[in-house]
């Protein structure tokens, strides 16, 4: 019988099955077959047979409704790189579109991240092999969660730089993909490893200390929503607690320079509807038993974030005037919601949705268009840092356009987005109907028109002082050079033959 922490073939068949009950399970046999005879006598660190890793990594794939192809690949990840079998064997028993996410994570895991430079050209390669096809990423996940669950077996200096690696490369991309089942566990074992006094406190505080009074007091929001949801014609939802992990209270605990008992927003609760047409009636019925906070509403639904999240989101003043936030969504949006783009991809499998290779995301373009630009490695990663890992703001032109923006942004960032000339010719800028300075700070939802001005020659120069965007940087840039170059044949004009 197989012990708590073995995993096997058949579990991780019952859940590919759960999730698409035509799936060919018996190309998963062969692959555990081929694996398993590949990894034949080898050993982890930890002392338990190599193709344990192979099978959690897999297993892991399939919770997050990865599909067939990613699933196989990640019982056979490794086969190429730590055994005798290639990946031309690969391929001829599993195909092109297999060997292909086999071959990219075996890249993958030759990146080494010492050094400056060596770091910042691993870091290209592998956006560059994310955006090629984001399930390669999404193995790598599966793959570095299972080796930080088993760290022990290794010297501490290595852990803390795999933590430490962790923490920022892996776990910011995991929040950009929406995968945040992937991401909270990357963070909290990570910060399990690097910060081991501070997570045993906050542990202990977190999960002993309030543990009781919490769980009561969700159970009475439950008891009351529950009720009223069911007296208002509701019939089918599930009200569901949501914790934070400690990662993030530790975080939000050293930003905001706070005790753990100053911090409100440990938990929130989630209400999970069939369709959007309840999301809203429930939102209402919510504001109908307590009082709401205003500042704090956000409409995820009619405006999704960048990496396709969508939820309503309010807090209310609770029983006993106790702020509590709760998170609105269907069915299909709460599995996007944990499961990020792999959901998203196995939602639309039954419509006319591209294959997972062409069905990318917007920012994942952006990174393809920025290597085009970047004179180098190190330019390449302080730009993908700035454009695409900074927290996103979406910014609405008059006619109701979305822009989504990183933390920081100006008009003159806003109108770039929209257009270089209009970057180019920028004069002035009305953010929500008001006339605004250009280096002016945009917030979320923000309205923003750009007042042009034809005849003007091109940008100023002090603009780079304070846009945020690669793209209008290097467009300011290239605007101001052109303009100096043109100057310097107008002064060349009067010495030379008519």
């Amino acid at each position: 019988m197989a012990s708590v922490m073995e995993m096997t073939i058949d579990r991780i068949i019952h859940k590919v099955k759960e999730n698409s009950p035509e799936a060919d399970v018996d190309l998963l046999r062969l692959a555990y077959d081929f694996a398993n005879e590949a990894h034949k006598g080898q050993k982890r660190k930890t002392g338990e047979p190599y193709i344990q890793h192979s099978l959690h990594t897999s297993f892991l794939l399939a919770q997050i409704k990865a599909d067939l192809e990613t699933v196989i690949a990640g019982i056979l990840h490794d086969v190429p790189e730590d055994t005798e079998r290639t990946l031309e064997d690969v391929e001829k028993e599993f195909g092109k579109e297999v060997g292909f996410l086999v071959e990219g994570i075996t890249k993958l895991s030759k990146i080494k991240y010492r050094g400056v430079d060596r770091y910042n050209e691993s870091l290209r390669k592998m956006f560059l092999a994310m955006a090629q096809d984001l399930r390669v990423i999404l193995i790598k996940f599966a793959d570095r969660l299972h080796n930080l669950r088993t760290l022990e077996g290794l010297p501490d200096k290595k852990r803390a730089r795999i933590a430490r690696e962790t923490l920022e490369i892996y776990a910011p991309i995991a929040g950009l993909l929406g995968i945040w089942r992937f991401k909270w566990q990357l963070e909290d074992l990570c910060f399990k490893h690097l910060y081991p006094e501070e997570f045993k406190k906050l542990e202990y505080k977190y999960e002993v200390e309030q543990r009781v009074e919490r769980n009561q007091y969700i159970q009475k929001i439950k008891k009351e929503l529950g009720k009223k949801l069911k007296d208002e014609g509701v019939e089918e939802f599930e009200i569901l607690g949501r914790f934070k992990h400690l990662y993030s209270i530790y975080k939000k605990m050293q930003i905001k320079n706070r005790r753990f008992d100053e911090i409100f927003d440990v938990f929130a609760l989630r209400v999970v509807v069939p369709n959007i047409s309840d999301c809203y009636r429930v939102l209402g019925i919510i504001h109908e038993l307590w009082r709401p906070k205003s500042s704090r509403f956000k409409d995820y639904i009619a405006v999704p974030k960048p990496n396709g999240y969508r939820s309503l989101h309010t807090t209310v003043f609770g029983p006993g005037g106790k702020a509590t936030e709760f998170q609105i969504r269907t069915t299909e949006m709460n599995d996007e919601a944990f499961y990020g783009i792999a959901a998203h991809w196995y939602y639309k499998k039954g419509g006319s949705a591209k294959s997972p290779k062409e069905n990318q995301p917007k920012w994942v373009k952006e990174i393809l268009n920025t290597q085009k630009d970047a004179l180098d490695s190190n330019e390449f990663i302080q730009k993908i840092k700035i454009d695409i890992f900074q927290k996103r703001k979406f910014i609405f032109s008059p006619k109701g356009d979305v822009f989504d923006l990183p933390e920081g942004s100006t008009p003159i960032d806003f109108a770039y987005a929209v257009h270089t000339e209009i970057g180019n010719h920028a004069t002035g800028a009305l953010v929500n109907n008001t006339m605004s300075s250009l280096d002016r700070e945009l917030k979320n939802g923000d309205m923003v028109e750009i007042i042009i001005d034809k005849k003007r020659k091109g940008p100023n120069k002090a603009w780079l002082k304070f846009v945020k965007t690669g793209r209008a940087k290097d467009k300011i840039n290239q605007a101001l050079k052109n303009s100096s170059h043109f100057e310097n044949i107008k002064k060349l004009i009067p010495y030379t033959k008519k």
